[in-house]
């Protein structure tokens, strides 16, 4: 339903929890490279456990490639620099809720891309949320704006 992706992610263990995220939710994760790690990598293992292997995991060689397969399609970007709050907005399903590095954020580039940015809010001082907490907060929502009963 939902797509996480994650540019260029830094930390092994913030992409295994959000692997394991993505498995119990049934979302695609989607990783923008270069990373600072192998896939493959024992932090990832250690943490992903056998999640894994039960993940949807799509790799891009490069944001261009990413891109190219999200034309015509909505890309949200989580951001601590956007204006709107992730909860006043209206998810839809195939959304692909796209976080930045963990080490320096995205690009300038990636946010005109964006079709929105969206923050979650924090208190006065806080500089952000670990990126796996931030996915977990945002496709909570996602997914329970778009419940079926």
């Amino acid at each position: 339903m939902f797509n996480i992706a994650l540019y260029q992610p830094d930390i092994p263990q913030n992409t295994a929890a959000i692997i394991r995220l993505c498995s119990c939710f049934d979302a695609t994760l989607e990783i923008i490279e270069p990373c600072g790690f192998h896939i493959d990598d024992k932090r990832i293992k250690k943490v992903a456990m056998d999640y894994l292997n039960k993940s949807k995991i799509i790799t891009y060689k490069s944001y261009n490639n990413f891109l190219l397969k999200k034309t015509n399609k909505r890309i949200i970007l989580m951001t601590t620099k956007a204006k709107k709050e992730y909860y006043n907005f209206n998810f839809k399903p195939q959304d692909t809720l796209l976080f930045g590095r963990e080490s320096a954020g995205v690009p300038q580039i990636v946010h005109k891309n964006a079709y929105e940015s969206l923050k979650i809010p924090l208190k006065k001082n806080a500089r952000s949320l670990n990126i796996s907490v931030a996915a977990a907060i945002t496709l909570s929502e996602a997914l329970r704006q778009n419940m079926t009963s």
